[in-house]
């Protein structure tokens, strides 16, 4: 029986999106300018929901979890 590991599969995941979107950048017929505003925007909003984690989490250990 084959057993799929969770790390590799979340890798070939982002992969294969990473392909998809990139491909899908190349053949976007707009600005120069606006093209590179949209590449990084995908970046910008992963670093937020990053930050946001990091925050929520060490408030929620110094306080306590609320259930």
């Amino acid at each position: 029986m084959v057993v799929v590991k969770p790390k590799p599969l979340s890798w070939t995941m982002f992969f294969l999106l990473g392909i998809g979107y990139f491909s899908m950048m190349s053949h976007l017929e707009i600005n120069y300018f606006l093209r590179s505003l949209i590449i990084v925007m995908p970046l910008q909003v992963a670093a937020i929901m990053y930050v946001t984690y990091l925050r929520w989490s060490r408030r929620d250990a110094q306080h306590g979890t609320i259930n």
